[in-house]
């Protein structure tokens, strides 16, 4: 396997600084995310980034995909090797566009990278600071399905994202895991400038007629729930599957089709962004007052499930400036299905940062708009709450998954 390291090891203050100094050259970062796998996120994202370099922008494309890096494949590079200079990386071009994806530090596109969560992040570290991004209009950012180690890291180390765009299908069983992605970003108050339905109707390539297959309209009823603009719909085309498995961007490959249509039609409201003007994306909310991480405790430390603890720390954090303002520890009501979810909301808790939690119980956390971050070490909870806040906690398995 390959390796990508540019520079010896850093504290995480170094590695911040360095991932602000090149991001700062880069006018608007966005980020393509779904609550759910197999909606076609990369494909959007591929032809997004290649619709905008099109458009005359200056363009890269990170894929943060660890498990199931397709950008390369998508754009005909297979596993071109990574050139390191003297403190970074260049990019691979990809046509007009430069392009970064964990499947370039592979020898054999069949390997698997078996990674937990501060490898994840050690590897998105290095793909923002020391890859060569020079100076770009855009870097769109493919995020792998769902809301775990890839986006988060994303969303902290990233200071200023221009936003996401959440793609899903128009199913319901898609649906309600792509929610989930609004909600994500809500909590990180990351802007979301829009939401593409993706598979909306099949184009049959001889007659041209659209059929519903997965019904239509689960995309748009969604941007009406949450108050976020909705981009447009994209078919599904036997076109895009031949374009993708041939490395070629649909929107070059088939330029003259509606389909591409559609597409540039999606990029307009960020070519606006260009001119600080008013767009239909959602304005980035504005970070007011203080964010509260809970973290159960036992003896001072965390404990390694959150039901079994002593106490909670309740740690208020400045979202601004990433410090912590202050820190109150509270008794927990008796432990019963339901109970503590509700109460920590009722503090006003943003974020708990646990050992282990079982399924049931996060999603009863997720039901309160309280994220979750588990796996995290027995340490002290302002030792725990500055990690996070630098992107730099460490986090292995969940200690109990019952």
């Amino acid at each position: 396997m390959t390796q990508c390291n540019a520079h010896p090891p850093a504290s995480p203050e170094e590695d911040q600084q360095k991932i602000n100094t090149r991001m700062a050259q880069i006018k608007h970062k966005i980020c393509v995310l779904s609550g759910k796998g197999g909606v076609g996120k990369s494909t959007v994202a591929v032809n997004l980034a290649t619709a905008l370099a099109d458009a005359g922008k200056k363009v890269g494309l990170l894929d943060v995909d660890i498990h199931g890096p397709s950008i390369p494949t998508m754009l005909g590079l297979g596993t071109t090797p990574l050139v390191s200079n003297a403190g970074s990386v260049d990019p691979i071009y990809a046509g007009n566009l430069k392009v970064m994806s964990v499947g370039f530090l592979t020898e054999n596109e069949d390997d698997a990278f078996i990674w937990r969560g501060p490898m994840k992040m050690g590897v998105i570290k290095q793909f923002l600071g020391d890859v060569e991004w020079g100076e770009l209009d855009y870097l769109i950012v493919d995020c792998p399905p769902g809301t775990g180690d890839e986006p988060l890291s994303i969303s902290q180390l990233i200071e200023d994202p221009a936003g996401a765009v959440i793609v899903t299908t128009p199913q319901q069983v898609a649906a309600v895991d792509v929610r989930k992605s609004l909600t994500f970003c809500k909590k990180l108050s990351m802007p979301v400038l829009g939401i593409v339905e993706n598979m909306s109707g099949f184009t049959c390539p001889n007659c041209g007629e659209v059929v519903d297959i997965f019904h239509s309209g689960g995309g748009e009823k969604m941007a009406a729930d949450f108050g976020v603009p909705f981009l447009g719909k994209l078919p599904i085309d036997p076109s895009i599957v031949k374009a993708c498995d041939a490395g070629i961007p649909f929107i070059q490959s088939h330029a003259a089709s509606e389909t591409a249509q559609i597409l540039r039609e999606i990029i307009k409201p960020f070519l606006t962004l260009e001119n600080n003007a008013s767009s239909a994306a959602q304005p980035r909310p504005e970070k007011k007052g203080s964010m509260k991480i809970a973290v159960p405790t036992a003896d001072g430390k965390l404990s390694m499930h959150f039901g079994h603890c002593e106490k909670f720390a309740l740690v208020e954090v400045d979202p601004e400036t990433k410090t912590i303002t202050g820190s109150t520890e509270l008794d927990p009501p008796p432990h019963e299905p339901g109970v503590l979810p509700r109460w920590l909301a009722e503090q006003g808790a943003n974020i708990i940062i646990a050992g282990g939690m079982g399924q049931s119980a996060q999603s009863l956390f997720d039901e309160q708009n309280i994220g979750v971050v588990i796996g995290a070490p027995s340490e002290e909870p302002e030792i725990l709450v500055k990690a996070y806040l630098a992107g730099a906690l460490e986090t292995g398995t969940n200690a109990c998954d019952h």
